[in-house]
């Protein structure tokens, strides 16, 4: 018995090895919007974002825009759905913002109160430290923070959640999807405490900012935020080392490992133990699909 067990642990500790060699990167997050192109208006003219493509898919009556700070071979990139005929949504307490670095928040600020942005916090810097942030709400009512920080090849550098158990949140992101802690802060003194997870130095790329809420172990999702895609090079693979995560920490898988009908990138998607949703994507798929 003893050494069926050990037989059947050996191919578990070799699999959840892999999301730590596997080439993972947070390719983009899926949001819905209630007016594509006002969206799209605020986030190039205010942001400083690029449209990179936009398609419009009638027949399923949806469009979508995907924007960011440079090419989605190696940025990461907002992906706003448009619904036809659906003109708001509800963003729930569990979604937190977005983050953008900037190297002067003052005067995106200005830029941002220039085309009608609501300020909800006014550029200074944050209590009790020297960081320089302020937050803005876009159009449909998304918050981004604006931190200032000195140039970076990943501007839009954070996408912030809010989870009920935040030891078994770091614990799942490190060994369904290979991410590191980057670091972790407790402010009890704002009855919260947060933890930054990623692929590599936050102030490089874009990274996840996990928060607990003393006290508040459930949120309301909505119907406006929708997922983060991230790329790997086995979706099988990687599909497997999730459903055993799931196993031990909670989670559903949404979507079994395989190819989607008719566009053929092989993907698989499931819920963290909160409900927040992932897409795992093929690197060689994605880029055949960003360039067919």
């Amino acid at each position: 018995m003893a050494e069926e067990a050990a037989k059947a642990v050996e191919p578990n500790v070799e699999l959840l090895e892999w999301p730590k060699k596997d080439k993972r990167r947070l390719l983009h997050a899926v949001y819905r919007v209630g007016d594509l192109e006002r969206t799209i208006k605020f986030y190039t003219e205010g942001f400083g974002m690029k449209l990179l493509r936009q398609r419009d898919i009638p027949e399923e009556k949806y469009s979508n825009a995907f924007l960011g700070f440079g090419p989605e071979e190696s940025n990461f990139v907002v992906e706003l759905t448009y619904n036809y005929g659906v003109t708001s949504y509800d963003i729930g307490t569990g979604f937190g913002h977005f983050a953008i670095a900037t190297e002067d928040v003052y005067k995106l600020v200005e830029k941002l109160r220039a085309i009608g942005g609501n300020i909800t916090r006014e550029p200074g810097p944050v209590k009790g430290g020297t960081s320089v942030i302020a937050f803005v709400k876009d159009p449909d009512g998304y918050i981004f923070e604006l931190i200032q920080r000195g140039p970076t090849p990943e501007p839009l550098c954070q996408v912030m959640l809010r989870v009920g158990d935040l030891d078994r949140s770091i614990k799942f992101y490190e060994k369904a999807l290979g991410m590191k802690l980057l670091r972790k802060i407790d402010r009890p003194e704002h009855k919260y405490t947060l933890a930054m997870v990623g692929y590599d130095d936050e102030y490089k790329t874009t990274v996840l900012e996990l928060t607990y809420n003393y006290g508040v172990t459930e949120y309301t999702k909505g119907n406006a935020y929708a997922q983060v895609a991230i790329g790997t090079d086995d979706v099988y693979k990687s599909g497997e080392v999730v459903n055993l995560v799931i196993q031990e920490l909670g989670g559903k898988i949404t979507r079994q490992p395989g190819p989607i009908p008719g566009i053929n990138t092989k993907i698989t998607s499931f819920l963290d133990p909160d409900g927040w949703k992932t897409v795992l994507v093929d690197n060689e798929d994605f880029l055949k699909e960003l360039h067919g």
